[in-house]
């Protein structure tokens, strides 16, 4: 997760690198407001959300480590806890999690201009818990533990993400929590000290990737998301998909090589997929 000693601006190619600045375009614009995009087998696709997400709260859980069980501490899933590094064994329905749809949500965990500005950083979104650490004490936090402000929680992000989408506010995507706990992840980096607390931040911005035989699903499906870490910039894809990781095979092909680091998560969403117009034929596996 460490910041490259060398310049990633004077790495990247050119033609990469003005890529990774277009931060518009046609696709973007054509979308609804309970739309977003997403990339499957290396092609577009568009999510329809139908309704709000879901974070699972088992009975055995204590996702806010005050040592009572949630069966015991209905405080604790009143507003609920969106936790990354948390594994439920049953999705939204009741049925077993490991059957449920993954929907890979990229985060740029990278910062290419190493940038040092608290200011920089995400600001508090409107609605979000009043624990949520965000706007320029979020900066310094990051600063502190990544060496820079991550592209994923810039207000300006200087790379293309699928959220938020075109017009939202910055840490808020379509029918998504505007706030996850990733206390645990940053323990299991060694970033924090353990034992795990809650550590609430603003959602990054980020972009999806879905298995291919799941890019057209007719009706909306619930959809476990399962956060992937990008640490370098040359595996960032663009909003057209010509390069990066736009499909499960690149996405594994990126964490062998130790630059994406998946983590599970108990959140949830509730969307279709279709492909985009002109990007039909999507089913071979990847």
């Amino acid at each position: 997760m460490k910041p490259t000693k060398r310049s990633l601006l004077k790495l990247l190619p050119a033609a990469l690198l003005a890529a990774l600045f277009a931060v518009g375009g046609a696709n973007a614009q054509s979308l609804r407001p309970n739309q977003t995009e997403g990339f499957a087998h290396g092609k577009l696709v568009k999510f329809t959300y139908q309704q709000n997400f879901a974070c699972v709260d088992q009975p055995g859980d204590d996702l806010d480590y005050n040592g009572v069980l949630a069966q015991s501490d209905p405080g604790e899933f009143q507003t609920p806890i969106c936790q990354a590094g948390t594994q439920p064994t049953i999705d939204p329905t009741g049925e077993n999690a490991k059957r449920t749809a993954i929907l890979y949500v990229l985060v740029p965990m990278f910062s290419l201009d190493k940038d040092q500005n608290p200011n920089d950083a995400i600001p508090c979104p409107t609605g979000v818990r009043a624990a949520t650490l965000c706007g320029p004490a979020l900066g310094k936090v990051l600063i502190q533990l990544f060496g820079a402000v991550p592209e994923a929680y810039k207000i300006k992000p200087l790379v293309f993400t699928d959220c938020p989408g075109p017009g939202s506010m910055p840490g808020t995507c379509t029918m998504h929590a505007s706030a996850v706990d990733l206390g645990k992840v940053l323990v299991a980096l060694g970033k924090l000290p353990a034992p795990a607390t809650n550590v609430f931040l603003p959602t990054p911005n980020h972009s999806h990737v879905i298995a291919n035989a799941l890019a057209n699903t007719e009706k909306a499906i619930w959809w476990e998301v399962e956060p992937v870490l990008v640490t370098d910039p040359a595996d960032w894809p663009d909003q057209s998909g010509g390069f990066g990781i736009t499909s499960v095979a690149k996405l594994r092909k990126a964490e062998r090589q130790g630059q994406a680091i998946e983590v599970p998560s108990n959140f949830y969403l509730f969307f279709s997929s279709k492909p985009m117009q002109g990007m039909q034929g999507m089913r071979d596996p990847d």
